[in-house]
């Protein structure tokens, strides 16, 4: 049996959290932690092992933009796949999220089958 793929979802929106964490459930793919900003998922991923990292890009404390330049310029997180989740969907958008060290790049609300294929392909690269 293969082992589900784990997940570190970062989101300051406990509603986020909650639907993303059912429906990526629902696919057998697990929530490893949550973090509700940058720093804290930083933190968190300095003491934990996932298969990828959904972002949010618009938190307090530390944004997303901020947390990828952390995560790409450490030696220890740089190899983190990382798909930034966004609520802007404005032209240029994607391409700040993915110069900003993204892999890959998903706006709200969420097309969940769109996400879950995102995130094999990023796996199986």
């Amino acid at each position: 049996m293969q082992e589900p793929i784990k997940i570190l979802l970062v989101d300051d929106d406990e509603r986020n959290i909650f639907s993303l964490s059912a429906y990526l459930k629902a696919k057998k793919i697990k929530i490893v932690d949550t973090a509700r900003d940058g720093q804290e998922c930083l933190e968190k991923l300095k003491h934990i092992a996932v298969d990828v990292v959904l972002l949010d890009m618009m938190m307090p404390v530390m944004d997303g933009f901020e947390t990828l330049k952390h995560i790409r310029q450490d030696a220890q997180l740089q190899n983190n796949k990382v798909i930034a989740l966004t609520a802007l969907a404005m032209k240029g958008d994607m391409e700040r999220c993915m110069e900003a060290g993204a892999d890959d790049y998903c706006t709200k609300p969420i097309d969940i089958d769109v996400l879950i294929k995102k995130i094999n392909e990023l796996i199986n690269k």
